[in-house]
């Protein structure tokens, strides 16, 4: 036995006690393995429909909820104006509230008829105990704080963004085909006691609102004349109609031993038994209802409406309930419909047509999630088909490579695991973690592997192939566990993070935690095993080589058979690694090894088709060029590197000889990278006025301006959410009359599939919102027709007549060889062009314009700051003229920054509602013996009418409301002739006890923690970064202070506010952890090779790699890069390519950035290190000959790490589906930080080279 197998007998560490346990123990790796594929798969958030396998998914949505920690107390109180909303309800409960524990901000809005108060809470609040803390603080509210008969509720246990899934009710034919025949009235009731409640029960759903159309109501419209005909007072009319509908219970009788309950019916049944209600009588006649009143059913009061496409409908909103799987809840939502559908209420209409009431889905975020991890999913698994060309083009080695490729599916379902144990929920951000780490993942596969390899190569043949496989795993345990180490620190920084940006970001630091450990754990425990059996055990058991590679044969050919739709090229590859395996014993040598060669370019070959044909990057319809496109990508990354590795020796002997203009070239790299991030101006700023304004320097400050900054980049939805307004003094059916128009004119727009437009709020308390505000979903179409998961479609195409074949119904015929069709017009190139045909569709007099927004981000930009737009200011004042007065003018000014669209900067119109005002004169009706409450009663019910009771029919409640006649209360006349009873029965006048006069009011009364605001909300143009926009802002508006054109009044205040306070705190938080990170992975640096000064020349690494990235930023900003054309594809269209701001996605990049940026030194390093202990040089020409030696050995594992990193993040730089412009900006500093790693390959042997010949001449 060699004196290696004999130390390996031997381990020394637990890491290396692992590795030979499970070298040893093989069944036992077996089954881990086995376990951890099936449990992953169980777990993953994709929807891999697996019959056998019980599936228990990782909860979905599309992105985080990043909303504010948020609980919502909503008070009724019907007929009441803003202002006695916020004076007797909103602000005593917001004093109260205030008092709660963790309690950050209390937001609230009074409005007609109800109060909204939004009670945020500290992050670290626990989501129901914030409920029961309100709760106690409602039920002990001191007796009089409310009026009475006013009780506050909590709303639903779910936040805005829980709204899933929006529908209408329609008539349909058994086709499917709309028919129309039901009444706005039947629908609603439809929806209110059938469809609502359905749904109410589904597992998950914390609420269903209904909104639109009318509420049956039992309208009495009482004749005044007729009451003066009578003597009867309204009041009396009030108690008759409570009085006559009444059910009670008398106990139970026995009768002939058997037991009664008694009932007495007395519940209003129909119109006559209200007609027939006896409401006083005189001279012993008895004076009914209908001798008062006119009795009919009408629409009750409504302070919303629904539009689908021009025509008034009814719907309702799913809410999903805190912490629950919305894709789940989606699911189960739609069994239910389909449950309910059959006994939905239907009608035979005039012409015959059975019609039958359908629930019809117009908002489904269905859509959106299965599209975002359709595009995670392809960008996953297209990563892996990349590394695997990668690894065997540099590896050489088919069953290595198969391997090493083996690491990524493992670490990706052991994420999976992670997610699901530790309730982290899946989205595209999170989702994102495993996309940029497949390059680092692999890493460690690949250099377990490779040492492997070299091991096997250099053992004596006699040795045990266990012991040299072992000896290999062990030599580099402790080097891949510290490039993890590092890797895993550099994300530290992340989860630090709070508020929104934490939320955001820190599940996408625990998948990418996982997959890293996942990784580690593949690479140490499963892969020494998988290479004992599979490469070093190859000479020892030529029977089970036969029955593997037999299987694997036979693997090949029968999958198609049962798997319709495998890739034939893979199952002819399988077939054809197995025939080579099976018989290459038998070929010469030379022949042999030949033929190995020749195999790795083939497989590369077919797996580079395979990989094309499920890119497709230049478009289906042209699959050589796509073939081609891969190729040449991979090609000209890697054939460089080649290249790179042969000539590598000659180069750094060169360099060594030129060191210090090298290493100046090298800090001028630098130094453009970080005037590219901050720009040259504020780098250089300390030199002497006449250099700056010399002409290169304003030049180069002119091309290096810095980066823009953001808090992130907008998710491409497939949906805008329109939300103009209206003048306050709109009536809803003014508004709704702009409403039908606006989307009927939106409808026409080509691209739009279908719009559906709100105006004032739905019957939750999670919309809070006046009926001159509406809301519009406008679902447009993608680009090309795309199948569930957003993957492209293709159809058939005659060439010779250039069209598109369709059947005899006129729908495309699919067809796999076919072309994509694209559905938007040519001029239509993005969606901003939609959004700008959408505004000048939208365009109507009398409404404003509206900020650019989608319904989920539009529902966290709302949830964080309380405004409808991602930027604006709060205006604090005394009063709300002043309030309103201040925000007007800041209004104008903004208007004239460069940075914001004009037409989209509005101030809250806070006093623009006309208020008719009763004031009642105290003198008067103290001569008629009149008090103040039988005025107000009268008004009251008279003028705005007053649900007196409800019915009881079966399971449905319709209110009954007592009002006077229309035509009699529609003018101030009318109601100047109101009558008032006095004591004794005379009639009196309105008129003559009070006096009525217009006045305007507040629409809405807006404050935070009780103090009066106003919102000013704008929108920027495109090109500019939020963090610029509203720095201009701050700027222009201190320039107007300064001048004296505007005044700030006494007690008046502004301030800033939206979603770039997010990216400010996270650079802030940054900042400071920053450097911690930096400082522990020096640490980790410094323990590894216990020299300060080596580590110092290793960690530069990071700056070279930082440089590389904000040098691609900047690029990418750039008009002319990249700007050209291949197989008539514009590369910039590919890849991409347009001006990218400073987003925390960015600086989340970097990050995923530092861990990584360091490994090639670590290699370069600590095989320096070792060459240089063995044997130290005694010269300066011995130091350069022993620095290239070991450099040349460690260059190709540290390139092959770089070309796995860049090549693999190829896909995503050119992903387009959904979630793919939340992905770009975390790829792109990792594919520019690499690239230019590549210096550190010079950078590392140079710095350690300079200092050996430094202590050489020191010793000498």
């Amino acid at each position: 036995m060699s004196k290696h197998s004999a130390l390996s007998q031997r381990p020394t560490s637990l890491l290396n006690k692992l590795i030979r346990f499970c070298l040893e123990n093989k069944l036992v790796v077996a089954l881990f393995t086995a376990g951890l594929i099936l449990w992953g798969v169980m777990v993953a958030p994709f929807d891999w429909e697996i019959d056998s396998l019980p599936r228990d998914p990782v909860p979905v949505d599309a992105i985080p909820d990043i909303g504010e920690n948020q609980q919502i107390v909503f008070t009724e109180w019907m007929g009441r104006s803003p202002q006695d909303i916020e004076d007797q309800i909103t602000y005593p409960l917001t004093t109260a509230l205030l008092g709660l524990p963790q309690v950050k901000t209390v937001r609230s809005y009074s409005m007609f008829g109800f109060s909204s108060i939004y009670i945020i809470f500290k992050e670290e609040a626990e989501f129901y105990w914030t409920r029961s803390r309100i709760l106690e603080k409602l039920n002990s509210l001191p007796s009089g704080t409310l009026p009475q008969g006013v009780s506050p509720q909590l709303g639903p246990d779910a936040t805005a963004l829980g709204q899933v899934f929006w529908y209408t009710l329609e008539g349909m034919d058994p086709e499917g085909k709309p028919t129309g025949g039901w009444d706005l009235d039947e629908l609603r009731s439809t929806q209110d006691w059938y469809v609502r409640y359905a749904l109410q029960g589904v597992e998950g759903v914390a609420e269903v609102a209904s909104i639109g159309g009318y509420v049956k109501e039992y309208q009495i419209d009482v004749d005044p004349d007729a009451l003066r005909t009578y003597n009867v007072a309204l009041h009396e009319v009030f108690d008759a109609v409570r009085g006559s509908n009444l059910d009670v219970g008398a106990r139970t009788i026995e009768i002939n031993s058997a037991e009664y309950v008694i009932r007495g019916l007395g519940f209003v049944k129909s119109l006559d038994d209200l007609r027939r209600t006896v409401v006083t009588q005189r001279n012993n006649v008895p004076i009914t209802l209908d001798q008062l009143a006119d009795i009919e059913f009408g629409p009750a009061l409504r302070r919303g409406a629904l539009d689908k496409a021009g025509a008034e409908a009814v719907g309702g909103v799913v809410v999903t309930r805190y912490g629950e799987n919305p894709l789940e809840v989606i699911k189960r939502i739609k069994e239910k419909i389909t449950e309910i559908s059959a006994g939905m209420p239907s009608k035979t209409l005039e012409d015959g047509t059975l019609s039958q009431v359908q629930v019809v889905p117009f908002y489904d975020r269905t859509g959106l999630i299965y599209e975002t991890l359709g595009t995670l999913e392809e960008a996953v698994s297209l990563e892996i088909l990349v590394t695997i060309i990668v690894v065997v083009l540099l590896v050489m080695h088919l069953r290595s490579a198969l391997l090493i490729s083996g690491v990524l599916p493992l670490a990706v379902l052991f994420a999976f695991i992670g997610m699901w144990l530790l309730e982290v929920d899946a989205n595209v951000v999170a989702l994102s973690g495993i996309a940029i780490a497949i390059g680092t993942i692999v890493d460690m596969g690949i250099v377990v592997i490779e040492n492997i390899l070299k091991h096997l190569d250099k053992a004596d043949p006699k040795e045990s192939r266990l012991e040299v496989v072992y000896r290999a795993s062990a030599e580099v345990g402790s080097a891949v566990l510290t490039a993890v180490a590092t890797t895993v620190i550099s994300f530290l920084p992340v989860f630090t993070m709070q508020a929104a940006e934490g939320k955001l970001f820190r599940p996408l630091a625990y998948t990418k935690t996982f997959a890293l450990i996942g990784s580690i754990v593949v690479a140490l425990t499963i892969i020494p095993p998988l290479a004992h059996w599979f490469i070093a055990g190859r000479h020892e058991n030529r029977i089970s080589k036969t029955i593997t590679w037999g299987s694997i044969a036979t693997l090949g050919l029968a999958i198609p058979f049962f798997w319709n739709g495998f890739p034939w090229l893979l199952s002819a590859l399988l077939i054809g690694v197995a025939s080579f395996n099976l018989f290459a014993n038998r070929l010469p040598e030379s022949l042999r090894q030949r033929c190995h060669y020749a195999f790795n370019f083939i497989v590369a070959f077919v797996v580079a088709l395979i990989l094309a044909q499920a890119w497709k990057p230049m478009g289906p319809e042209h699959p050589w060029q796509n073939a081609l496109f891969v190729i040449l990508a991979i090609g000209s990354l890697l054939l460089p590197m080649l290249a790179f590795i042969w000539m590598y020796p000659r180069i750094l002997t060169f360099i060594l000889r030129t060191k210090a203009a090298f290493l100046s070239l090298s800090l001028l790299v630098v130094a453009f990278g970080f005037s590219a991030w901050l720009g040259f101006s504020t780098l250089f700023g300390w030199m002497p006025d006449f250099v700056k304004k010399s002409s290169p320097y304003v030049a180069v400050s002119h091309a290096l301006p810095g980066l823009g900054k953001e808090f992130m980049p907008p998710l491409d939805e497939g949906s805008y959410l329109l939300m103009p307004t209206t003048m306050p003094h709109a009536s809803i059916g003014e508004v709704m009359d702009v409403l039908k128009k606006q989307d009927m004119a939106i409808n026409a727009i080509p691209e739009v599939e279908l719009a559906v437009g709100k105006l004032g709020r739905a019957e939750s308390p999670l919309d809070p919102a006046p009926i001159s505000m509406i809301e519009t979903i406008i679902n447009y179409k993608p680009e090309f027709v795309v199948d569930q998961d957003g993957h492209v479609l293709t159809f058939a195409y005659d060439e010779s007549k250039q069209e598109y074949l369709r059947d005899e119904m006129g729908q495309l015929i699919s067809d796999e060889d076919g072309r994509p069709f694209r559905n938007w017009r040519d001029e239509i190139r993005s969606p901003d062009d939609i959004w700008a045909e959408i505004v000048k569709a939208a365009s109507i007099p009398g409404t404003t314009s509206a900020p650019k927004l989608q319904p989920i981000a539009a529902r966290i930009v709302m949830l964080q700051s309380g405004m409808r737009a991602p930027m604006g200011l709060k205006v604090y004042g005394p009063d709300l003229e002043t309030i309103e007065s201040l925000a007007l003018q800041i209004e104008g000014i903004l208007k004239q920054v460069p940075s914001i669209k004009a037409e989209a900067v509005l101030a809250d119109r806070i006093v623009g509602k006309p208020y008719l005002e009763i004031d009642i004169d105290r003198d008067a009706i103290a001569r008629y013996g009149i008090r103040i409450k039988t005025v107000q009663d009268v008004i009251e019910v008279a003028i705005g009418g007053k649900p007196i009771t409800q019915t009881v029919e079966g399971r449905e409640r319709y209110p009954v409301r007592v009002r006077y006649q229309r035509e009699l209360r529609d003018s101030i006349e009318d109601i100047e002739s109101i009558l008032v009873a006095a004591p004794d029965g005379t009639q009196i006048p309105l008129k003559e006890l009070a006096s009525i006069r217009y006045v305007r009011g507040p629409q809405v009364i807006k404050s935070e923690d009780t103090f009066l605001v106003g919102y000013v909300i704008f929108d920027k143009r495109n090109g500019f970064a939020e963090v610029e926009v509203v720095e201009q802002a701050q700027q222009l508006l201190q320039e107007k202070i300064a001048s004296g054109e505007l005044s700030i009044p006494s007690g008046a205040s502004y301030r800033f506010t939206g979603s770039y306070e997010n990216q400010l705190r996270a650079e802030k938080r940054l900042s400071i952890v920053l450097p911690i990170s930096l400082f522990a992975i020096f640490l980790i640096l410094y323990f590894q090779f216990k020299k300060v000064p080596v580590t110092l020349l290793v960690f530069s690494g990071i700056a070279f790699a930082w440089s590389g990235g904000f040098i691609l930023l900047w690029l990418y900003g750039q008009d002319w890069f990249f700007d050209l054309s291949l197989f008539g594809q514009n590369l910039r269209d590919l890849f991409q390519v347009e001006t990218l701001n400073l987003s925390v996605a960015v600086w989340v990049g970097f990050l995923a950035l530092f861990g990584i940026a360091t490994d090639d030194g670590v290699i370069m390093a600590t095989y320096l290190e070792q060459r240089f202990r063995e044997a130290p040089p005694k010269d300066r020409e011995e130091i350069r000959q022993r620095v290239v030696e070991a450099a040349q050995k460690r260059v190709r594992p540290a390139m092959m790490t770089i070309a796995t990193t860049i090549l693999a993040l190829l896909p995503v730089l050119t992903s387009s589906g959904r979630g793919s412009d939340v992905m770009l900006p975390m790829a792109i500093p990792t594919f520019g930080g690499m690239l230019l790693a590549t210096i550190t390959i010079f950078v590392v042997p140079v710095l350690y080279c300079s200092i050996e010949e430094l202590k050489a001449k020191s010793s000498n």
